[in-house]
């Protein structure tokens, strides 16, 4: 059981990092490029929709939605184009490293947080 689902988390992480080679192939349809880049930016932000700390529901969002968003955007890329990435991911042994995403999902998450807080201020001040 223990190596079926370390298999398992093996397969999402290469797929993780094969959608996001696909989303930068131009084979790829822009609508799948769009659901990609919002999968695998998902799979490897820092910051969940659910905390883990929350106990049984906080995993859920990387147990369920991570393999439901990767299935729906597969199904969206050509099968021989999604092969190919995910040769190319199996054959990579780092994960790709980008500190202008991690900055870019900073700022989408900061701007998010202080639109939420104006709105707020704006509801409850007036």
């Amino acid at each position: 059981m223990a190596t079926a689902l370390r298999e398992w988390a093996r397969a999402i992480k290469r797929d993780v990092h094969a959608l996001y080679l696909a989303a930068r192939d131009p084979r790829t349809p822009w609508y799948a490029k769009a659901l990609a880049v919002c999968v695998a930016g998902y799979a490897l932000s820092p910051i969940d929709l659910i905390p883990d700390f929350i106990p049984l529901v906080g995993y859920l969002d990387d147990a369920i939605l991570v393999p439901l968003g990767i299935i729906a955007v597969v199904k969206m890329i050509p099968p021989e184009v999604m092969a190919e990435h995910r040769e190319a991911a199996a054959l990579a042994v780092d994960r790709p490293v980008s500190r202008s995403a991690a900055v870019m999902i900073a700022c989408i998450w900061g701007a998010s947080v202080a639109l939420a807080g104006w709105l707020a201020y704006r509801y409850f001040a007036g």
